[in-house]
């Protein structure tokens, strides 16, 4: 018998560790970019709200497990970027701001469900790739479990939106390029350096929103784990 797609996803699934890391090499040019993409962590548990909103709702049935199952994860996703922090240090310029745009987001008035799948698709996968390829040996390996994670919520939450017929709003978008312009405003031309290019970031973050894919993304899933003598151990990931 086939399987439905949300029994596929969940089934993708794979349960890892949130392990405390300490700060290491990175790209200078990207120190304050990295702190703001940090603070926006602040929206990882709002995700999660925006999902246990729509579960009160008109959510398909078959779609309730692995939702469930993704409010968990940013939970999970929250303690791990809360371990990077740490070892980082908090800029609190960029967490005030930070806060302020979570708030927005919480306040706009679209579908919960598409709040979700917005911020996760063209924020958190613009995100990810950008502290693998210029954050520290702890943000790659945070990136890259968080990574895995991601991939099913995307598709679930734009299966579960299709269903219910819904579609984000021009004002959901206008938050969505407000949000990781303030992200990438640090940063300029850079002609020798792609990843450290703004608008090589703000083009990604409009590809996702549009097509729902970003193949100049593609060579992140090169550089997705760290080699294990490398690093300090407590910048590996630990999985079940």
């Amino acid at each position: 018998m086939r399987q439905h797609p949300y029994q596929t996803l969940l089934q993708r699934k794979r349960t890892w560790t949130p392990v405390a890391t300490t700060k290491g090499k990175y790209k200078l040019e990207a120190e304050e970019t990295l702190r703001r993409a940090l603070a926006l962590r602040h929206m990882e548990l709002p995700v999660g709200d925006f999902i246990r909103d729509a579960l009160s709702t008109e959510v398909p049935f078959l779609a309730r497990e692995i939702l469930e199952s993704n409010v968990q994860d940013e939970v999970k996703h929250d303690i791990a970027l809360g371990y990077v922090a740490d070892a980082w240090g908090l800029d609190p310029k960029a967490e005030r701001e930070a806060l302020a745009l979570r708030d927005a987001w919480t306040e706009h008035p679209d579908h919960t469900l598409l709040k979700a799948m917005v911020a996760e698709r063209a924020i958190f996968f613009v995100l990810l790739p950008f502290f693998r390829f210029n954050g520290d040996a702890g943000m790659r390996t945070v990136s890259a479990d968080i990574s895995r994670d991601e991939q099913v919520h995307v598709a679930t939450n734009s299966l579960v939106c299709r269903e219910l017929g819904l579609e984000a709003s021009p004002s959901l978008d206008k938050l969505r390029k407000a949000t990781i312009a303030w992200v990438m405003q640090p940063l300029g031309k850079n002609t020798t350096d792609k990843y450290l290019d703004k608008k090589f970031w703000l083009d990604s973050s409009d590809r996702l929103m549009y097509e729902g894919k970003a193949p100049e993304l593609s060579d992140t899933q090169r550089a997705r784990m760290p080699a294990f003598f490398e690093h300090a151990n407590q910048n590996l990931p630990q999985y079940a």
